[in-house]
Parts: C-alpha cells; structure tokens; sequence
C-alpha cells in the first residue's frame, strides 16, 4: 500500500486537473450554469461594468434603444442570433440588441463572455498563494509533517507525471506560435485592403476635385464656362479636397496604429509562448534534480505568468467573440442592403447630401463642357464665314462636324444621344478626319487651313481636351453613386466576409484555446513541482532506514 499511495496522490491531482480543463472548456460554449448562481447575484456589476466604460466617443446615429440595448422593431438587428449572451448590467437577461458597436451592453455582454477566465486569473492567484504559503510555514514550523504522501515515491512515476503535463504545454506553445502567425496575417491582410479601398476612394475625391479645378479655368477658342458655374466648382472643389484628405490621413493613422498594436501582440505572444516553454522545461529539469530552492523560485515566477496568461485568455476570448460578430454582422449587412442596420451610421456613405451635390454639380460641369464643344462646332467650325470676319475665319470647309453628344439635360437628369451625335468616348477619333493641314505660321499669326478641313490643330486639341475632361466627369458619376447608397463599402464587406473572415476567427480562437491549455497545463505542472519538491525534502532529511520505513 505505501508503494501504491504516491500514485493515487498523483492521480487525484491529475483527475481534478483534468475536470477544471474540461469545465473550463465548457466556458467556451456558454453553459453558465459553470458559475453559481449565488455568486453572480451577489456580485455588484454595474461596479463591474460602469456604463462610462461603455461610454465610446463614435459617430452618432439615428438609431433609438432601449435601456436594455434592445432596438426598436423598425431596425433590422444585425447578428441577432450570434450575440444572444447574458447582459450583467441589464439583471442578466440575454442581450437582444445585435452586434452595435455604439451600444455599452453590447461591450458589457461580449465582455462576461471571458470574465469566467479572469474569475480563473483571480481564484489561482490567491489560492495558490495561500497553497505557497501553507508549504513555506509547515516548512518552517512543522518540518516532519508531510500532507502529501508517505513514503516509497519512484522517480518514474514523478516523470510520468511531469511529461504527461509538459507535453500539453509544447502543443499549446507549438499552437500560439503558428496560431499567432496566421492571425497576424490574417489581420494585417485585412487592414492593409481596407486601407487600400479607402486609399483608393481618396485618391477618386482627389483627382475628382482636380478635374473639376481644370474644368473651371478651360477655355476652347473664346468660349469659357459661365463665372456662377465657376464659383461653385470652387465651392465644391473645397469641400472633396477636404473631405479626401481627411479619408486619407485617417485611414493612415489607423493603418499604422493596428499595424504597431498587431507587431506589439505578436511579440507578447512569442514571448509568452517561449516563456512557458522554458519555465516549464527548467521546472520539469529542476524538480527531477531536486534543485528545491530554484524549483521554488520558479514557481513563484511561474504564479504570476499563470495568472496572466488566464487574463489573456479571457481578452482573447473576447477578441473572437467581437470579431466573430462583425464578420456576422457584415454579411448580414450585405444581404439586406435597403434596412437600417447599426452599421449605417458608422460608415463613410451616410453623407448623403454632400455625395448628392458632387454628384449634381459633376454632371452639370460635363453639361456645360459638352454645351461649350458644341457651341464652337455650331458657331465656328460648321460655318463659312468670309475672310474678313477673322478670327473666326481660318478657311474652314468640307462636311460638317457631327455635334457631341451630351449624356445629360440642363437639369442634371440623364439624356439619350440623338442620331448624328458623336458618343464622347470616341469623339476624338471621329473627329481627326475633320483637321485640315494649316499654312505655315508667321509669328503671331492665326492658324488658316490650307487643305479641306473644319478644324485646325489647335481648335481640335482644345475641343478634344475639352471631351476628355467631360469624359472624365462623366465617369465619376458611377463612383459618386456608389458613395451615395455605399455599394463600394458592400463589395468591401463582402469580400473580407468571404476571404479574410473565416481566417480570423478561426485563428483568434486558435489562441485562446492555446493559451488556456498552456495555462492549465503550467497550472498542474507548477503543483507537482511543489508537491514532488516537498515530499522529496521530507525523504531526503527524515527517512531512517534502507527499507523506506517512516519515522
């Protein structure tokens, strides 16, 4: 019987171990009954989770809630199912609100998703403190006293024992390694497309208000645009250009934020992998060699990473959960583009008045353009003036210029080319054949045909600048569209949904599982060292005899 009690000793730790893993991993899925009910109840959580915690400073939105989070029934709630969890300030009633950034039970609900982890952080720290405690006194005061086991421990079994958990450890570790590179890329590659469409929008405002800019200073023979046109081009041109910097420079400092808080995650990461790793391999070296001093000293080092390591554990639950809903939430958004969802009011395209006027005030620029070509065709090129009426005269002759077709009315709404028209985006090639070859130049002497043709040169490179500069606007027109009823944030969302989602949260739950095996694991490892130190001292100062009898 003495030879078989080290082992039960050791089995009995090993299956308490092993029912804490398994009850902590029924954490994951949310079985609350884990947790009494008592001691929810007495626990004051609006100390817990004060709403100025929830309080964030972000885009305010139409968008009406109840003091339970819950939305009004005219609102599509976006991830309604995935975000059903118990709201502690709201009297643990499930949250019904749905995935809502703006909303503090939202934050307060994926928030005691992880809290049974820091309960864990908070019950290890200071019960095994007290466990240390209670060694080091019956250390001092009560060295013959030996609560763990009697006598005839084999060394084979102490090394079972501390593989059996140090092998847990090397797949957590190998787990948070490869675990945190594919996260990190995952993560980055997302950042990197969202900043690239932002980019790009920005770059799109920015050679929109360029174009615009050119438009109000051309000039095609003596024709300009009217100066009211000119006055509220420079209007608008002030508001894009603002409003594309300030794209650009948001998205850069974002950018570089989530880049230097993802590098600084990695390294936490590695660090924490490679600290576990090394802790418990000198642990397990140590206490096979009965180094008990150093044992201990790693022990109390290993106390505090335990700890942590559980707290990152529930922060990196949370972390899943919250991506897992946006992901969620943003497919669901794509899906339902006509409902208000909480998603409207935090995104780019909600301007819509100011989309609205660049989208007028572009395609009242290109009418104007397309009216100023056609007003040179109409009174110049497609006239026979006589010679003494110069500069209109330059011995225009030959087939009429096809006038261009303008694809809008005066007001703004869209216009079917009539026959004979030249569409703007082939216009210059139609065009070409109407050039005459002009008479050698004097110095400061006007452009005259010496060959049969309506335009010189130089009227048609300015009509054609002309065209493509209303081409140019004209294409914008699709772009500003978008802006408006936010279609490029749709196939935004719906690519990362596709490509980037499923990787995220597959990873990000990856390294909570890794760190929480790594934690248990480190847990039982760190007991065995204490207790296999502990009962090695005792036999080492007080066995009396070779045949393992007990004084």
């Amino acid at each position: 019987m003495a030879l078989l009690f080290p082992l039960k000793c050791y089995s009995l730790v090993s299956f308490l171990l092993l029912v804490f893993l398994f009850q902590s991993c029924s954490f994951i899925s949310g079985d609350s009954t884990l947790v009494p009910r008592k001691l929810i109840e007495d626990c004051d959580f609006d100390k817990l989770f004060p709403e100025e915690l929830f309080s964030f400073k972000l885009p305010s939105i139409v968008l009406t809630t109840t003091r339970t989070g819950r939305l009004n029934e005219s609102t599509f709630i976006l991830a309604e199912n995935r975000t059903k969890r118990r709201d502690p300030i709201d009297n643990f009633h499930n949250y019904t609100g749905g995935w809502n950034l703006t909303n503090q039970h939202y934050w307060a609900s994926v928030a005691f998703s992880g809290a049974p982890y820091i309960a864990a952080a908070a019950v290890w720290f200071i019960f095994f403190g007290l466990f240390l405690i209670l060694i080091l006194c019956c250390s001092c005061f009560c060295p013959k006293a030996n609560f763990f086991s009697c006598c005839g421990l084999f060394s084979y079994q102490a090394v079972i024992f501390h593989v059996l958990f140090f092998i847990p450890v090397i797949c957590g570790s190998a787990f948070l390694f490869y675990g945190q590179e594919k996260f990190h890329k995952s993560t980055v590659t997302t950042v990197d497309y969202i900043a690239g469409q932002a980019n790009f929008t920005a770059d799109n405002i920015r050679n929109l208000s360029i174009s615009m800019n050119t438009a109000k200073h051309i000039k095609v023979v003596q024709f300009f645009l009217p100066p009211k046109l000119q006055t509220d081009i420079s209007l608008i041109q002030k508001k894009l250009k603002s409003t594309a910097n300030m794209l650009s420079d948001t998205t850069n400092h974002l950018s570089l934020q989530i880049h230097n808080g993802l590098d600084k995650e990695k390294l936490m990461l590695i660090l924490i992998a490679i600290g576990m790793l090394a802790l418990t391999f000198l642990g397990l070296s140590l206490s096979l060699l009965e180094k008990s001093i150093l044992v201990f000293i790693l022990v109390f080092f290993g106390w505090f990473l335990v700890t942590g390591t559980y707290i990152l554990t529930g922060v990196f639950l949370l972390v899943h959960n919250v991506f897992g809903d946006t992901c969620v939430a943003m497919g669901e958004w794509v899906e339902t583009p006509h409902a208000y969802t909480a998603l409207d009011g935090l995104l780019p395209c909600v301007d819509y008045d100011t989309a609205e006027e660049s989208l007028t005030q572009t395609r009242e620029v290109t009418y104007q353009l397309v009216s100023v070509v056609n007003k040179v065709i109409t009174n110049i090129s497609n006239q026979n003036y006589p010679p003494s009426m110069t500069p209109l005269y330059y011995n225009q002759s030959g087939p009429l210029v096809p006038l261009l077709c303008n694809p809008f009315f005066p007001n703004a709404t869209v216009r079917n080319c009539s026959k004979g028209e030249v569409k703007i985006k082939n216009a210059a090639k139609k065009w070409n054949k109407y050039v005459c070859k002009p008479s050698d130049l004097t110095s400061g002497s006007e452009e005259i045909c010496e060959t049969v043709g309506r335009f010189t040169p130089d009227i048609y490179n300015q009509i054609v600048g002309a065209t493509n500069l209303s081409f140019g606007l004209y294409h914008y027109a699709p772009f500003l569209t978008q802006l408006q009823d936010c279609s490029f944030v749709r196939e935004t969302f719906s690519s990362i949904n596709k490509k980037d989602c499923p990787g995220i949260v597959k990873y990000s739950k990856w390294l909570y599982m890794a760190l929480l095996l790594m934690a248990v694991s480190m847990m039982a490892s760190m007991i065995l060292w204490v207790i296999h130190g502990r009962e090695k001292a005792y036999h080492r100062k007080y066995q009396r005899d070779d045949g393992g009898r007990c004084l």
